[in-house]
Protein backbone atom coordinates (compact mmCIF):
# COMPACT_ATOMS: atom_id res chain seq x y z
CA UNK A 1 0.00 0.00 0.00
CA UNK A 2 1.19 3.67 -0.65
CA UNK A 3 2.26 6.05 2.56
CA UNK A 4 -0.85 7.60 1.88
CA UNK A 5 -2.93 4.64 2.64
CA UNK A 6 -0.83 3.21 5.01
CA UNK A 7 -2.67 4.40 7.82
CA UNK A 8 -6.65 3.33 6.62
CA UNK A 9 -6.68 -0.07 7.23
CA UNK A 10 -8.80 -1.94 4.18
CA UNK A 11 -12.33 -3.59 5.79
CA UNK A 12 -12.16 -6.95 3.74
CA UNK A 13 -15.01 -9.28 3.29
CA UNK A 14 -13.39 -12.97 2.42
CA UNK A 15 -15.84 -15.29 0.26
CA UNK A 16 -14.27 -18.81 -0.39
CA UNK A 17 -14.83 -22.67 0.43
CA UNK A 18 -12.32 -25.26 -0.41
CA UNK A 19 -8.65 -25.58 -0.24
CA UNK A 20 -7.65 -23.79 -2.91
CA UNK A 21 -9.14 -20.31 -1.32
CA UNK A 22 -6.94 -20.62 1.66
CA UNK A 23 -3.44 -19.32 0.58
CA UNK A 24 -5.37 -16.18 -0.48
CA UNK A 25 -7.19 -15.68 2.45
CA UNK A 26 -4.17 -16.20 4.87
CA UNK A 27 -2.36 -13.77 3.01
CA UNK A 28 -4.66 -10.77 3.85
CA UNK A 29 -5.13 -11.75 7.13
CA UNK A 30 -1.20 -11.94 7.96
CA UNK A 31 -1.07 -8.20 6.31
CA UNK A 32 -1.58 -5.20 8.60
CA UNK A 33 -3.07 -3.07 5.95
CA UNK A 34 -6.21 -5.49 5.45
CA UNK A 35 -9.02 -6.45 8.26
CA UNK A 36 -11.03 -9.46 7.48
CA UNK A 37 -14.13 -8.70 8.65
CA UNK A 38 -15.93 -11.29 8.12
CA UNK A 39 -15.88 -14.94 6.18
CA UNK A 40 -18.71 -16.33 3.90
CA UNK A 41 -18.54 -19.92 3.14
CA UNK A 42 -20.75 -23.04 2.20
CA UNK A 43 -22.42 -25.11 4.69
CA UNK A 44 -20.57 -27.53 6.59
CA UNK A 45 -21.36 -31.35 4.49
CA UNK A 46 -21.87 -34.94 5.73
CA UNK A 47 -18.97 -36.68 4.61
CA UNK A 48 -17.99 -40.48 4.97
CA UNK A 49 -19.85 -43.29 6.31
CA UNK A 50 -20.84 -42.24 9.57
CA UNK A 51 -21.92 -38.70 7.45
CA UNK A 52 -20.30 -36.44 10.07
CA UNK A 53 -20.76 -32.87 9.20
CA UNK A 54 -17.38 -31.46 8.03
CA UNK A 55 -16.33 -27.79 7.87
CA UNK A 56 -14.83 -26.51 5.00
CA UNK A 57 -11.45 -25.35 5.12
CA UNK A 58 -11.95 -21.49 4.89
CA UNK A 59 -14.20 -21.67 8.35
CA UNK A 60 -11.63 -24.00 10.09
CA UNK A 61 -9.00 -21.17 9.20
CA UNK A 62 -11.35 -18.18 9.86
CA UNK A 63 -12.02 -20.05 13.79
CA UNK A 64 -8.51 -19.91 14.36
CA UNK A 65 -8.62 -15.98 13.87
CA UNK A 66 -11.69 -15.56 15.48
CA UNK A 67 -13.41 -13.87 12.51
CA UNK A 68 -16.93 -13.97 12.54
CA UNK A 69 -18.26 -16.63 9.93
CA UNK A 70 -21.62 -16.79 7.66
CA UNK A 71 -22.59 -19.37 5.81
CA UNK A 72 -26.35 -18.71 3.88
CA UNK A 73 -27.96 -21.04 1.97
CA UNK A 74 -28.45 -18.03 -0.72
CA UNK A 75 -26.97 -14.42 -0.68
CA UNK A 76 -29.85 -13.04 -2.08
CA UNK A 77 -31.01 -11.98 1.44
CA UNK A 78 -27.74 -11.06 2.87
CA UNK A 79 -27.36 -7.09 1.47
CA UNK A 80 -28.17 -6.41 4.90
CA UNK A 81 -26.08 -7.93 7.14
CA UNK A 82 -23.44 -7.36 4.65
CA UNK A 83 -24.11 -3.55 4.56
CA UNK A 84 -23.65 -3.61 8.64
CA UNK A 85 -20.30 -5.56 8.20
CA UNK A 86 -19.41 -2.44 5.87
CA UNK A 87 -16.69 -3.73 3.82
CA UNK A 88 -14.27 -1.35 1.54
CA UNK A 89 -13.47 -4.59 -0.56
CA UNK A 90 -15.22 -8.58 -1.04
CA UNK A 91 -12.54 -10.45 -2.13
CA UNK A 92 -14.36 -14.36 -3.75
CA UNK A 93 -11.91 -17.53 -4.18
CA UNK A 94 -13.63 -20.57 -4.71
CA UNK A 95 -16.60 -19.36 -3.21
CA UNK A 96 -19.46 -21.44 -5.13
CA UNK A 97 -22.18 -19.16 -5.28
CA UNK A 98 -23.13 -16.07 -7.49
CA UNK A 99 -23.15 -12.65 -6.23
CA UNK A 100 -26.44 -10.82 -6.69
CA UNK A 101 -26.34 -6.82 -8.49
CA UNK A 102 -26.81 -5.45 -5.38
CA UNK A 103 -24.13 -7.37 -3.63
CA UNK A 104 -21.61 -5.99 -5.99
CA UNK A 105 -22.67 -2.57 -5.55
CA UNK A 106 -21.82 -2.03 -1.86
CA UNK A 107 -17.84 -2.61 -1.47
CA UNK A 108 -16.28 1.43 -2.95
CA UNK A 109 -13.86 -0.74 -3.81
CA UNK A 110 -15.67 -3.35 -5.36
CA UNK A 111 -15.85 -7.22 -5.54
CA UNK A 112 -12.34 -8.92 -6.67
CA UNK A 113 -12.18 -12.74 -7.93
CA UNK A 114 -9.51 -14.96 -8.22
CA UNK A 115 -10.36 -17.56 -11.07
CA UNK A 116 -7.93 -20.67 -12.32
CA UNK A 117 -7.63 -19.69 -15.47
CA UNK A 118 -6.28 -17.51 -18.39
CA UNK A 119 -9.62 -15.50 -18.58
CA UNK A 120 -11.69 -15.40 -21.41
CA UNK A 121 -10.57 -19.17 -21.91
CA UNK A 122 -12.55 -21.46 -19.50
CA UNK A 123 -15.23 -19.46 -17.53
CA UNK A 124 -16.99 -21.96 -15.21
CA UNK A 125 -16.47 -24.37 -12.13
CA UNK A 126 -14.10 -27.29 -14.33
CA UNK A 127 -11.14 -24.33 -14.97
CA UNK A 128 -8.98 -26.26 -13.55
CA UNK A 129 -8.96 -29.31 -15.18
CA UNK A 130 -10.05 -28.15 -18.79
CA UNK A 131 -6.42 -26.79 -19.62
CA UNK A 132 -5.13 -30.07 -19.00
CA UNK A 133 -7.50 -32.25 -20.57
CA UNK A 134 -7.44 -30.08 -23.94
CA UNK A 135 -3.26 -29.84 -23.90
CA UNK A 136 -2.61 -26.70 -23.55
CA UNK A 137 1.09 -25.58 -22.96
CA UNK A 138 -0.32 -22.92 -20.16
CA UNK A 139 -2.52 -22.16 -17.52
CA UNK A 140 -2.75 -19.43 -14.59
CA UNK A 141 -5.54 -16.96 -12.88
CA UNK A 142 -6.71 -14.11 -13.54
CA UNK A 143 -7.65 -11.33 -10.69
CA UNK A 144 -10.46 -9.70 -12.19
CA UNK A 145 -13.84 -7.39 -11.11
CA UNK A 146 -16.87 -9.21 -10.48
CA UNK A 147 -19.90 -8.45 -12.32
CA UNK A 148 -23.20 -9.66 -13.25
CA UNK A 149 -22.23 -11.96 -15.37
CA UNK A 150 -20.17 -15.48 -14.66
CA UNK A 151 -16.40 -14.72 -14.65
CA UNK A 152 -16.67 -11.83 -17.67
CA UNK A 153 -15.62 -8.75 -15.65
CA UNK A 154 -12.89 -7.00 -16.60
CA UNK A 155 -9.89 -8.20 -15.89
CA UNK A 156 -6.87 -6.36 -13.34
CA UNK A 157 -4.05 -8.84 -13.71
CA UNK A 158 -2.81 -12.33 -15.35
CA UNK A 159 -0.40 -14.75 -13.75
CA UNK A 160 0.49 -17.83 -15.79
CA UNK A 161 2.41 -21.10 -15.48
CA UNK A 162 3.65 -23.70 -18.05
CA UNK A 163 2.27 -26.92 -18.55
CA UNK A 164 3.63 -30.76 -19.56
CA UNK A 165 3.08 -33.79 -20.46
CA UNK A 166 3.37 -34.67 -16.61
CA UNK A 167 1.01 -31.86 -15.33
CA UNK A 168 -2.23 -33.40 -13.38
CA UNK A 169 -4.71 -31.70 -11.37
CA UNK A 170 -3.21 -32.23 -8.28
CA UNK A 171 -0.31 -29.66 -9.66
CA UNK A 172 -2.00 -27.14 -11.25
CA UNK A 173 -4.34 -26.75 -8.44
CA UNK A 174 -1.56 -26.65 -5.64
CA UNK A 175 0.63 -24.24 -7.98
CA UNK A 176 -1.63 -21.63 -8.88
CA UNK A 177 -3.78 -22.02 -5.50
CA UNK A 178 -0.20 -20.91 -3.81
CA UNK A 179 0.58 -18.27 -6.82
CA UNK A 180 -2.72 -16.87 -5.68
CA UNK A 181 -1.71 -16.08 -1.91
CA UNK A 182 1.74 -14.63 -3.24
CA UNK A 183 -0.12 -12.19 -6.01
CA UNK A 184 -3.46 -11.43 -4.33
CA UNK A 185 -1.99 -8.47 -1.92
CA UNK A 186 0.71 -6.53 -4.43
CA UNK A 187 -2.43 -6.95 -6.66
CA UNK A 188 -4.92 -5.31 -4.73
CA UNK A 189 -2.77 -2.80 -3.34
CA UNK A 190 -1.95 -0.92 -7.36
CA UNK A 191 -5.96 -1.39 -7.59
CA UNK A 192 -7.00 0.50 -4.44
CA UNK A 193 -4.07 3.20 -5.34
CA UNK A 194 -5.21 3.53 -9.00
CA UNK A 195 -2.17 2.06 -10.58
CA UNK A 196 -4.25 -0.47 -12.60
CA UNK A 197 -6.68 -0.57 -14.87
CA UNK A 198 -9.60 -3.17 -15.50
CA UNK A 199 -9.29 -4.83 -18.95
CA UNK A 200 -11.97 -5.97 -20.89
CA UNK A 201 -12.20 -9.16 -21.60
CA UNK A 202 -13.04 -10.25 -24.73
CA UNK A 203 -16.21 -11.84 -24.88
CA UNK A 204 -16.00 -13.42 -28.71
CA UNK A 205 -13.01 -15.63 -27.04
CA UNK A 206 -14.59 -16.81 -24.11
CA UNK A 207 -15.20 -20.77 -23.59
CA UNK A 208 -17.06 -22.53 -20.91
CA UNK A 209 -16.60 -25.35 -18.85
CA UNK A 210 -19.60 -27.25 -17.42
CA UNK A 211 -19.52 -28.38 -13.68
CA UNK A 212 -18.05 -32.19 -13.73
CA UNK A 213 -20.30 -35.04 -13.07
CA UNK A 214 -18.66 -38.81 -12.33
CA UNK A 215 -19.51 -40.10 -15.25
CA UNK A 216 -17.42 -37.65 -17.18
CA UNK A 217 -14.83 -39.65 -16.18
CA UNK A 218 -15.70 -42.98 -17.70
CA UNK A 219 -13.20 -43.37 -20.32
CA UNK A 220 -13.50 -44.30 -24.25
CA UNK A 221 -10.76 -46.46 -24.81
CA UNK A 222 -12.12 -45.76 -28.67
CA UNK A 223 -9.89 -42.16 -28.25
CA UNK A 224 -6.21 -41.67 -28.39
CA UNK A 225 -4.18 -42.61 -26.39
CA UNK A 226 -2.81 -38.60 -25.32
CA UNK A 227 -6.52 -38.08 -25.24
CA UNK A 228 -7.00 -40.86 -22.60
CA UNK A 229 -4.06 -39.38 -20.86
CA UNK A 230 -4.62 -36.11 -20.43
CA UNK A 231 -8.48 -37.26 -19.32
CA UNK A 232 -7.08 -39.35 -16.42
CA UNK A 233 -4.56 -36.22 -15.02
CA UNK A 234 -7.29 -33.86 -15.77
CA UNK A 235 -9.88 -35.06 -13.27
CA UNK A 236 -7.57 -37.10 -10.48
CA UNK A 237 -8.61 -37.16 -7.47
CA UNK A 238 -11.99 -35.80 -8.63
CA UNK A 239 -14.22 -36.76 -10.11
CA UNK A 240 -11.50 -39.42 -10.84
CA UNK A 241 -11.81 -42.09 -14.42
CA UNK A 242 -12.93 -45.22 -14.42
CA UNK A 243 -13.56 -48.25 -16.36
CA UNK A 244 -15.04 -51.32 -16.31
CA UNK A 245 -13.71 -55.16 -16.52
CA UNK A 246 -16.12 -57.48 -16.71
CA UNK A 247 -18.87 -55.52 -14.94
CA UNK A 248 -16.41 -54.81 -12.01
CA UNK A 249 -15.24 -50.84 -11.52
CA UNK A 250 -12.23 -49.86 -11.80
CA UNK A 251 -10.75 -46.46 -11.21
CA UNK A 252 -7.58 -45.78 -13.11
CA UNK A 253 -5.24 -43.13 -11.01
CA UNK A 254 -2.47 -42.51 -12.98
CA UNK A 255 -1.40 -43.68 -17.19
CA UNK A 256 1.46 -42.59 -18.90
CA UNK A 257 1.04 -43.03 -23.05
CA UNK A 258 3.47 -46.19 -24.07
CA UNK A 259 6.52 -45.58 -26.71
CA UNK A 260 5.18 -46.52 -30.05
CA UNK A 261 5.68 -50.64 -30.53
CA UNK A 262 4.80 -52.77 -33.74
CA UNK A 263 1.16 -53.14 -34.16
CA UNK A 264 -0.55 -56.08 -32.43
CA UNK A 265 -3.73 -57.68 -33.62
CA UNK A 266 -5.93 -56.38 -30.43
CA UNK A 267 -9.21 -55.27 -29.60
CA UNK A 268 -9.91 -52.06 -28.63
CA UNK A 269 -9.69 -51.83 -24.40
CA UNK A 270 -8.07 -55.20 -24.30
CA UNK A 271 -5.39 -55.68 -21.81
CA UNK A 272 -2.15 -56.80 -22.40
CA UNK A 273 1.32 -56.99 -20.86
CA UNK A 274 4.16 -54.81 -22.58
CA UNK A 275 7.69 -55.28 -21.27
CA UNK A 276 5.90 -56.19 -17.92
CA UNK A 277 3.63 -52.98 -17.91
CA UNK A 278 -0.54 -53.15 -17.54
CA UNK A 279 -1.08 -52.01 -20.73
CA UNK A 280 -4.31 -51.05 -22.65
CA UNK A 281 -5.14 -51.01 -26.27
CA UNK A 282 -6.78 -47.52 -27.40
CA UNK A 283 -8.51 -46.05 -30.63
CA UNK A 284 -4.75 -44.93 -31.19
CA UNK A 285 -1.66 -46.10 -29.56
CA UNK A 286 -1.61 -47.23 -26.33
CA UNK A 287 -1.21 -46.37 -22.68
CA UNK A 288 0.33 -47.78 -19.53
CA UNK A 289 -1.93 -47.82 -16.60
CA UNK A 290 0.16 -47.27 -13.73
CA UNK A 291 -2.03 -46.98 -10.76
CA UNK A 292 -5.40 -48.43 -10.44
CA UNK A 293 -7.98 -49.59 -7.98
CA UNK A 294 -10.67 -52.14 -8.30
CA UNK A 295 -14.13 -51.91 -6.63
CA UNK A 296 -13.84 -52.00 -2.62
CA UNK A 297 -9.60 -52.26 -3.02
CA UNK A 298 -7.46 -49.89 -2.68
CA UNK A 299 -4.89 -47.74 -4.43
CA UNK A 300 -1.97 -50.06 -6.34
CA UNK A 301 0.94 -49.75 -8.60
CA UNK A 302 -0.24 -52.01 -11.48
CA UNK A 303 2.48 -54.53 -11.07
CA UNK A 304 1.30 -55.14 -7.63
CA UNK A 305 -2.18 -55.43 -8.78
CA UNK A 306 -1.17 -58.09 -11.40
CA UNK A 307 -0.04 -60.46 -8.69
CA UNK A 308 -3.42 -60.45 -7.53
CA UNK A 309 -5.79 -60.26 -10.06
CA UNK A 310 -3.58 -61.95 -13.21
CA UNK A 311 -7.35 -62.13 -14.88
CA UNK A 312 -7.58 -58.81 -16.02
CA UNK A 313 -4.71 -59.75 -18.76
CA UNK A 314 -6.69 -60.37 -22.11
CA UNK A 315 -9.74 -58.63 -20.68
CA UNK A 316 -11.90 -55.70 -22.30
CA UNK A 317 -12.29 -52.60 -20.67
CA UNK A 318 -15.47 -50.56 -21.65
Amino acid sequence: MSKSNNDKKINVLFMGTPEFAIPGLKALINDPCYIVKAVYTKIDKPQGRGKKLNAPPVKILAQKYNIPIYQPNTLKTEKENIKKINPDLIVVIAYGKILPVEILELPRYGCINVHGSLLPLYRGSACLNAPIINGDEKTGISIMKINEKMDAGPILKQFEIKLNSDSNLEYVHDTLSQLSGQVLVPTLNDWINGKLKAKPQDDEKATYVKMLKKEDGRIDWRKGAPEIDRLIRGLNPWPGTFTYANHKLIKIIAAQVAPFTKKQKLKIGEVFLDSGNLTVKCGQGNLFILKLQIESGKIMSSRDFIKGHNNIIGQILK
